[in-house]
C-alpha cells in the first residue's frame, strides 16, 4: 500500500525497546544491587504506570491525532529513562528509580496499537487486513528475537548500561520518525463521537483479562529466565534463551498469517490458549540451558496466533472512532501483567530459585486459559468478509 513502508520501518524501530526496556532495567538494577527482587520491583513500576497510561494516552490519540501526541510523550519518555540512568550512575537515593520510571512509563506509548490503527484504516475489514496484522504480530517476534539478544549482550559485555542507551535512541528516533509521516496517520474523529471506553465492552474486557494473565507469563519469563542462566554460568545467554520463545511464535506467525481460516476467531482465540498451557508445561522440568533453548521454542508456537487473533476481535468489537484505545487496552493489559510477573517472579525466584519460580509463570498460563475459555461466549463477532473465507486449513 502507498507510505506503508514507511511506517511500518519507523513503527518496527520505534517499538524494538518494548523487548529491550524491561529486561534492560533489570540487568542493570541487578547488577548494581544485587537483587532480583528489587530490580523487579522497579521493571514493575514502569510497566504498572504503562498500564495506567496507554488507555489515556490511546484515547488522545484518538481525539487529536497520533503526531500531536506522540511526539511530546516520546520526548519525555527519553528524558525521564536519561534521569534513570543517570541516578543510578551517581547512586541516587532508590526512590529516585522508581519516581523516574514512574514517569518512564507513563509516557511510554503503544506503538504497535497505532501501526495496527494505520493497517485498519488503509485496509478496512478486506482480505489484506488479517495478513496485515499477522505481519505486525511476526514483526513483534522479530523484535523480541532480536532484543533481548542485544539488550543483554551489550549489558553483559559493554557496560551495564550500554542495552539502555540503545533503548533510548530507538524509542526517540523510530517514534519521531513514525509521527511525521503523516498520510497514512488515521483521521482526527469528531470529540462527539466519543462515547463510553471500550474496557465497558464484554469481550474487550475478557481478552484484556486474557492478556493480563499472559502479560504475567511474559513478565515472570523475563526476570526468572535472567536468574536461570546466572544459576548455570551463562547469564550472557539468558537473552538468547528469551529469543528462543520468540523465534517460535515468529515462525508460528509467519505460518498462521499466509492462510486464510475457516473457523471463526473465538475458537482460534481459544484453541492457541490451549496449545499455549500444553507447550509451557515442559518448562517445569527442565534443568539444562540447551533443553530450557529448545522448550521455550516450543512453547512460543502459539503465542503469535494469540496475540493475532486478540486484536482482530478488538477490531471487530470495538467502534471505529474508539479504535486505538481499544486496541490499548490489550498493551495496558499486558503491561500489568508483566508488572506483576516482574515483582513476583523476582520473589519466587530469590525465595526458592530460577527453576521453582517458573511454577508461577505456567500458573499464570493455566489462568490465561481458564479465562478464556470460560469467557469464550462473549467472542463471538460477525464472520464477515474476504478474510473469513473458507480453506482447506
Amino acid at each position: 500500500m502507498p507510505g506503508a513502508k514507511g511506517f511500518v520501518i519507523a513503527g518496527f524501530v520505534g517499538r524494538m525497546p518494548m523487548s529491550m526496556l524491561g529486561i534492560g532495567i533489570v540487568l542493570l538494577i541487578s547488577a548494581l544491587t544485587g537483587s532480583y527482587a528489587t530490580a523487579g520491583a522497579i521493571s514493575a513500576t514502569v510497566s504498572v504506570a504503562y498500564a495506567i497510561a496507554a488507555p489515556l494516552s490511546g484515547r488522545l490519540v484518538d481525539r487529536f491525532g497520533q503526531a500531536r501526541v506522540l511526539i511530546p510523550f516520546v520526548l519525555t519518555h527519553g528524558a525521564a529513562l536519561a534521569s534513570m540512568m543517570l541516578f543510578a550512575e551517581y547512586d541516587a537515593p532508590q526512590w529516585t528509580l522508581f519516581a523516574s520510571g514512574v514517569v518512564v512509563g507513563g509516557t511510554a506509548t503503544s506503538l504497535g496499537s497505532m501501526v495496527r490503527a494505520r493497517w485498519s484504516h488503509l485496509l478496512g475489514r478486506s482480505a489484506m487486513l488479517h495478513t496485515a496484522f499477522s505481519f505486525e504480530s511476526v514483526a513483534d517476534e522479530m523484535i523480541f528475537v532480536a532484543g533481548p539478544a542485544l539488550v543483554t549482550g551489550l549489558a553483559t559485555m559493554v557496560n551495564p548500561y550500554a542495552g539502555l542507551i540503545l533503548t533510548l535512541v530507538c524509542t526517540v528516533a523510530g517514534t519521531v520518525a513514525f509521527s511525521l509521516q503523516r498520510g497514512t496517520e488515521p483521521p482526527v474523529r469528531p470529540v462527539t463521537e466519543h462515547g463510553g471506553s471500550p474496557i465497558m465492552i464484554p469481550g474487550v474486557a475478557l481478552l484484556s483479562c486474557v492478556f493480563l494473565a499472559m502479560g504475567a507469563v511474559f513478565g515472570s519469563i523475563d526476570l526468572i529466565t535472567v536468574a536461570f542462566a546466572e544459576e548455570h554460568g551463562a547469564k550472557a545467554a539468558s537473552g538468547l534463551l528469551l529469543a528462543s520463545f520468540a523465534g517460535g511464535s515468529m515462525i508460528s506467525g509467519l505460518w498462521f498469517g499466509s492462510r486464510a481460516w475457516k473457523i471463526s476467531l473465538g475458537r482460534r482465540f481459544t484453541r492457541g490458549l490451549i496449545i499455549f498451557a500444553v507447550g509451557m508445561a515442559p518448562i517445569l522440568l527442565v534443568s539444562g540451558l540447551w533443553s530450557m533453548a529448545l522448550v521455550a521454542f516450543v512453547s512460543g508456537f502459539a503465542i503469535s496466533p494469540i496475540i493475532i487473533t486478540g486484536y482482530a476481535l478488538v477490531e471487530r468489537l470495538v467502534p471505529g472512532h474508539l479504535l486505538t484505545e481499544g486496541m490499548s487496552w490489550i498493551s495496558t493489559a499486558v503491561g500489568l501483567g508483566v508488572a506483576i510477573g516482574a515483582w513476583a517472579g523476582g520473589r519466587m525466584t530469590d525465595a526458592f530459585g530460577p527453576s521453582n519460580a517458573y511454577v508461577f509463570s505456567y500458573g499464570c498460563a493455566l489462568l490465561a486459559l481458564a479465562v478464556g475459555v470460560g469467557g469464550g461466549t462473549l467472542l463471538r463477532t460477525p464472520e464477515t468478509g474476504p478474510s473469513e473465507a473458507p480453506s482447506t486449513c
